[in-house]
Formats: structure tokens, sequence, C-alpha cells
């Protein structure tokens, strides 16, 4: 069974940088739609942005300009780039394609 697994969570200050990372086990990131979602204590999960197989990308608006997408396909992985944190982008993040059980997340704490 495909794996998913994330990487790259951390504490940061506000306006501060981190690149997340998906890997998957299999070659599949080049063939399905990946999504990367997070979640907030008390709150529900969300989509924060996802990519589709021919690199078309699409985010939630409040990371617009400020989270990147991306994918390397020989390396079977697909990045989160996100820049200039804010503290309510605080949360455990989910890289997620459909059908594939989630996986542990990564936490990401942006805090001074």
């Amino acid at each position: 069974q495909v794996q998913l697994v994330e990487s790259g969570g951390g504490l940061v200050q506000p306006g501060g940088s981190l690149r997340l990372s998906c890997s998957a086990s299999r070659n599949i990131v080049d063939s399905y739609v990946v999504g990367w979602y997070r979640q907030a204590p008390g709150k529900q999960r969300e989509l924060v942005a996802h990519i589709l197989s021919g690199d078309t990308t699409n985010y939630k608006e409040s990371v617009k300009g400020r989270f990147t997408i991306s994918k390397d396909n020989a390396k079977n992985t697909v990045y989160l780039q996100m820049n200039n944190l804010k503290p309510e982008d605080t949360a455990v993040y989910y890289c997620h394609i459909l059908g594939i059980p989630w996986g542990q997340g990564t936490q990401v704490t942006v805090s001074s």
C-alpha cells in the first residue's frame, strides 16, 4: 500500500519560512492530485494547496503569495514552501492523495 510521509515542520518565528516535504513510497505524485492540508487545535482539517498532475496549482486564499506547492517526480516528493509565516498558520500539516490513508503529519508552530 502506498504511504505518504510528511516532514520539515518545526518552530519558527513570525515572518519565518519552512519547507515541508511529502514523500510517497511509490511513483505516483505525477499521476494524482496531491493536496496539503492542515488542522489547528479545535478546528477542522482544511485544504491549504493542491497540485494537479499537469502542475496546475491552487491555494487557500489566506496563503496565496506566501505558500508555494511544487513537486519532484523523480523523487516522488511534493513540497510546500511556506514564507512569511503567521501565528495563524500553526497547525499539523498533512499531505494527501484521495484513496491513500492519511499520514502522521508534521507540526508547524509559528510563535515568538
